[in-house]
């Protein structure tokens, strides 16, 4: 995957081994002159946007931390909101706004935190995981997993810091060549005495589903981050 800063701190990634696009803000169906969405037939392509690991063109989002990670619990207060947490007594919890209409519960089994459930198929989930890499290889590998498994995907990149802590917003598309679905995630990495831990909050949906835009709007807003 290669990383380019683009106008105004705005980052793309290129992914393999699938066949993707990359945009400045969010995919469209529209068409696309310069980067055409095509399906595989043989062998996978990728486009590379910048050089790799080269310091002019650092991963978008990754803050310096440096004081011990506390609690933070930003933005506004929603009617409804959800606390994910997992077994593991040294992670973070996350407490989530729940968009009107959507039902929650439990993650069931580590590392999922929360699940919610909303109209038209839309759903989300929320992991909570233990990670050994700092933020950009966590990021970077993140990225990588969510992409992998589609033959046609899209990722758009944003910086979204979080509490201090290093965050990213990313906003695509994935395919199999007959259905495809739109998705919107926050990520955020969190620094801890004995081990680090990715957080994730994805959202999804079948491409075009009315109202996911702003269900996922509320779900990626920064959310509330406790530390044990």
């Amino acid at each position: 995957m290669r990383y380019a800063l683009i106008a105004a701190a705005i980052a793309m990634a290129v992914l393999a081994p699938a066949c993707s696009r990359l945009s400045d803000g969010r995919p469209t169906a529209g068409p696309d002159t310069t980067a055409p969405i095509t399906a595989p037939t043989s062998v996978p392509t990728t486009t590379s946007v910048a050089p790799p690991d080269d310091p002019d063109y650092p991963v978008p989002g990754v803050a310096v931390t440096t004081q011990p990670a506390q609690s933070c619990y930003p933005g506004t207060s929603t009617p409804v909101s959800i606390v994910a947490q997992v077994s593991d007594p040294g992670a973070p919890t996350v407490t989530l706004g729940v968009p009107d209409g959507w039902s929650m519960s439990s993650g069931g089994a580590d590392p999922v935190g929360a699940r919610l459930q909303g109209p038209e198929a839309m759903q989300a989930t929320v992991t909570i995981s233990p990670t050994t890499l700092g933020p950009e290889d966590a990021f970077r590998q993140y990225e990588d997993d969510r992409t992998s498994a589609s033959s046609i995907s899209t990722l758009s990149l944003l910086p979204a810091e979080l509490c201090g802590f290093s965050g990213q917003r990313l906003i695509g598309i994935l395919s199999d060549g007959n259905e495809t679905v739109q998705y919107e995630d926050r990520i955020v990495h969190v620094p801890g005495p004995s081990r680090d831990f990715l957080i994730a909050v994805h959202v999804e949906a079948p491409s075009g589903t009315p109202g996911f835009d702003e269900a996922a709007a509320q779900l990626t807003a920064d959310f509330g981050i406790g530390i044990p």
